[in-house]
């Protein structure tokens, strides 16, 4: 049965008219209209208030949002070019339509995807994963507290699952209502490390303390490429987390790996992971900041046949992204510096504010500053559980480079 916290009652409809810039962006898609794009609003409501934002010039519907005072994205769009009621029945046919699209994924032997992926599928502010028979929700907006009861309805019986746990971003956590991060809100759930499995190889996520969801499934295709092209090699995974890279690796032959992250508990559950499979090859855990220990790999000689590296997000903000540039500049040299002649070096991005061709070109430079012949033969975005719905949607990049000396 569902354990839900008392839900806010259902919020009532504002009505709004935007500014010329902000109509524009309404009228082109954009789930995003920030605070000083609205003109006008007939009266303030809670969080969750149905937003109808009518058109400047014969003042028609020409979209639906929820209203978020807490923001500075004030309201967060679910439909353009019309009204339509927000109602159980509009959040059950939006879910069916997300699970349509993960649908080839599944007969892939992957039990685990991103059902619901925030503004991508309509739902800014809310992420649905799962892994085989559990369903992890993370909400980031307070926006769908009123409306939990019906998306939650429909994610249960989109996914098949039989536990639901509900984590919170850390601005929910910090508001002392009755909802709290890692709740079970549906089900049982026999134990907070889920198995899972991502194209036949286990891995586990920790549904109720780990990262985000737990798990990182967005590199699930990189990580699978990974394995294809690991057989025989040594390889380096940098910032490697729970490992991902690393058990594609082991599973596709490498003969040895070195995982790098600076948590400890992430390598643990790194080396929880690699102990799931039967592989011949050696594991190894660095713990430590992963520009000083690959640096020291240097100054040790070592070179690796393939270098797997994937930072966290570099740039938050605008103002971050010089600074981000620098460092994948940076990470693509190190890396290069490890990969022995005729390996390969890929490098990952997921800051959303670096666009895929300026992160190609920060590593283009970077690689062409050293001398050494390469070649880009792959470059990657989004799994399908990924898809994207608008600009900022887009944030993940990689890309594969072979040494040809």
């Amino acid at each position: 049965m569902p354990k839900l916290p008392a839900l806010p009652p259902k919020p009532g409809t504002l009505a709004i008219k935007l500014k010329p810039a902000g109509e524009r962006t309404l009228l082109s898609g954009h789930p995003w209209i920030f605070a000083d794009s609205i003109d006008k609003t007939n009266k303030q409501g809670p969080s969750g208030s149905v937003v109808v934002v009518f058109s400047r010039k014969n003042n028609k519907p020409i979209g639906v949002g929820l209203w978020d005072p807490d923001s500075p994205i004030r309201i967060k769009m679910l439909h353009a070019g019309g009204g339509i009621r927000l109602n159980e029945e509009f959040f059950h046919t939006r879910i069916a339509e997300a699970k349509a699209i993960r649908l080839p994924l599944l007969e892939t032997q992957t039990n685990s995807y991103r059902l619901l992926f925030g503004e991508n599928d309509g739902f800014p502010g809310l992420i649905a994963d799962v892994y085989d028979k559990v369903l992890v929700i993370k909400m980031y907006s307070g926006i769908w507290k009123p409306y939990m009861d019906w998306v939650l309805a429909a994610l249960v019986e989109q996914s098949g699952c039989e536990a639901v746990v509900l984590r919170l971003s850390r601005k929910l956590m910090e508001q002392a209502d009755g909802w709290e991060d890692g709740q079970l809100i549906y089900g049982a759930l026999e134990d907070e490390v889920v198995p899972f499995v991502e194209h036949g190889i286990p891995f586990t996520a920790n549904v109720i303390k780990g990262h985000k969801t737990g798990y990182f499934l967005d590199h699930r295709a990189n990580r699978k490429r990974v394995g294809e092209l690991a057989a025989g090699k040594k390889v380096l995974d940098v910032f490697a987390y729970a490992g991902g890279f690393s058990v594609h690796a082991l599973a596709g032959g490498a003969t040895e790996v070195s995982s790098i992250d600076i948590s400890v508990q992430a390598l643990e559950v790194a080396r929880l992971n690699v102990a799931l499979g039967d592989y011949s090859g050696i594991h190894h855990t660095i713990a430590g900041d992963a520009f000083a220990l690959m640096r020291q790999l240097i100054d040790s000689q070592e070179v690796f046949d393939m270098v797997v590296i994937d930072p966290p997000s570099f740039a938050k903000k605008a103002t971050e992204v010089a600074m981000a540039k620098r460092k994948y500049h940076q990470l693509a040299q190190i890396g290069a510096a490890l990969t022995s002649p005729g390996g390969i070096l890929v490098l990952a991005s997921c800051s959303s504010r670096v666009e895929r061709q300026s992160f190609l070109d920060v590593n283009k430079a970077a690689l062409t500053e050293l001398g050494r012949p390469y070649e880009l033969f792959e470059s990657t975005t989004h799994d399908i559980d990924h898809p994207v719905g608008f600009p900022e949607g887009a944030y993940l990049k990689c890309a594969y480079y072979r040494f040809l000396d």
